[in-house]
């Protein structure tokens, strides 16, 4: 089993290291695609209202431009550590001990707009971009740039090797917007959704709370590390520790069914 996260647009400052794009995850693949994004993104970085219009900055956060124009001074971290938001801070990775950590280390990818997919354990610097940013020096959109370069991935030879051999199925917990910057095959990989259900049996999506559920099984897992290899496994695990997990092999979509009583993530809780 391998997971795939959205990132947070807020992220952490700061780092203990030095960033190096070529040691990121997936190089062979990326690597000129990254270049081309980081150059575009610092080219539009530099100029204060065009980074307000292309990387949609509020009043508050228009002095995050800079984040883009110190990438390689400001110091590194994981991936998993730099983003900060309602699923990491439901996941808490840093309050995990070394067996959690190391399976999420292992089992691990988050989506990046600016550096693609990266491992979790990827170290890398805070910058400020997200899917619907424009820049406008990339030949196409960014998201239409994304998804050719993500193209080059051998999905199914890296869910096999990577890490756990054999271990070839993925959950998808990322936003439309960000799976759409790397669209992943179908039959190898199934899309979370998160409901809820009420006292009178009726189910609706999540919104704020979706994150936080996500965050928070994304912890269960790593805590009972189990080894699951496709969607019918996870719903069988889930049952184990008393989640309502639902399966749509039509549409490869898994869904979390969420409990009420008092907190939209009262199930994950116990």
């Amino acid at each position: 089993m391998h997971l795939i996260l959205p990132p947070s647009e807020t992220k952490r400052s700061g780092g203990g290291s030095v960033f190096r794009a070529e040691n990121l995850a997936f190089d062979r693949e990326l690597g000129k695609a990254r270049r081309s994004v980081r150059t575009a993104l610092v080219r539009v970085s530099k100029d204060e209202e065009g980074a307000r219009a292309a990387l949609k900055l509020g009043v508050k956060s228009r002095g995050e431009r800079m984040h883009n124009l110190a990438l390689d001074t400001s110091g590194a971290m994981p991936a998993i550590e730099r983003y900060t938001g309602v699923l990491y801070d439901a996941l808490d990775a840093p309050s995990l001990g070394s067996d959690e950590r190391g399976w999420i280390d292992d089992h691990v990818l988050i989506q990046s707009a600016l550096f693609g997919v990266i491992r979790s354990r990827d170290l890398i610097p805070a910058y400020r971009i997200s899917a619907s940013s424009r820049l406008a020096s990339l030949p196409t959109p960014l998201g239409r740039y994304w998804s050719a370069a993500h193209g080059a991935i051998d999905w199914g030879a890296y869910a096999d090797n990577a890490s756990v051999p054999g271990d070839g199925w993925i959950l998808d917990l990322r936003s439309l917007d960000y799976a759409a910057l790397a669209p992943l095959p179908l039959g190898l990989a199934s899309y979370l959704h998160v409901t809820q259900r009420s006292a009178d049996g009726e189910v609706r999506a999540l919104n704020h709370f979706n994150k936080a559920a996500k965050g928070m099984l994304v912890r269960m897992l790593a805590q009972s590390r189990p080894q699951l290899h496709s969607a019918r496994q996870f719903q069988e695990w889930g049952a184990s520790v008393g989640l309502e997990i639902e399966l749509d092999p039509e549409s490869s979509t898994v869904t979390l069914v969420l409990s009420e009583p008092n907190s939209p993530t009262a199930t994950l809780n116990q």
